[in-house]
């Protein structure tokens, strides 16, 4: 395992699919993720990274289309397919031992009016998505998680900037409300675009492709410079 530092970097992203924390003993055990409660995962959260204040795990709140999703992790498989070279199917631990570790800090805020600053743990998008082999008509990556929820991003966003997959927040593992196993943070786009509980990366040549929520009157780009609703 490699872990490396990148530079911190603040943005504003609307956190539209946001969670609460609730998790109880046994689904821990069950599902491989911390247990013991909220309480005992806020005991055990940093709150503060190279000197700036960090917001707890508790902050966030449950805003997601179909409930928190409770993935069994020996049964969790992360599929890279699409325009690329060749499908690859990697477990929970595969993703961890496979490819180097990132953290940064990350502030969002939500159009809801609230606002978040986490310390993200995470593997590059591009290192997972460069493992795969890029086909040369591949212009768009979409993003498919356990629920059912989509949505995209330019090839060329995920290649040029540092964006990581999270699986830890705050120093812990994600809860299950914030996306366990994976989170995408999406640094520079509305919350939106931060997907929770990933399975599936899929490179294609459509770039008009539309989400969940774009297909509802949201943004394609996600933009923190732009309204996030297109009428």
């Amino acid at each position: 395992m490699i872990s490396k530092k990148i530079a911190v970097v603040v943005v504003a992203g609307a956190m539209i699919l946001a969670g609460g924390l609730l998790l109880f003993a046994d689904q821990g055990m069950r599902f491989g993720i911390p247990s013991g409660g909220a309480t005992a995962l806020q005991n055990a959260e940093v709150r503060m990274y190279e000197g700036k204040d960090l917001s707890s795990i508790n902050d966030f709140r449950e805003n997601s289309i179909k409930g928190p999703q409770y993935i069994n992790i020996s049964d969790y498989r992360l599929t890279v397919t699409g325009l690329t070279n060749t499908t690859n199917v990697y477990t929970y631990s595969g993703v961890l031992e496979r490819f180097p570790h990132y953290s940064k800090m990350v502030t969002l805020f939500c159009v809801e009016g609230w606002d978040v600053s986490i310390l993200w743990e995470g593997v590059q998008v591009r290192d997972i998505i460069r493992e795969a082999g890029i086909n040369p008509r591949a212009n768009t990556v979409i993003f498919t998680a356990h629920d059912g929820y989509t949505t995209s991003f330019p090839l060329d966003y995920l290649m040029k900037n540092d964006i990581i997959m999270a699986y830890k927040m705050n120093n812990v593992t994600l809860p299950v409300e914030r996306g366990y196993p994976f989170e995408l943070v999406a640094q520079d786009k509305w919350g939106y675009k931060w997907i929770k509980w990933i399975e599936k990366i899929e490179l294609t040549d459509d770039p008009a492709y539309r989400g969940y929520w774009e297909q509802r009157g949201y943004s394609n780009t996600g933009n923190l410079t732009e309204n996030f609703f297109s009428p």
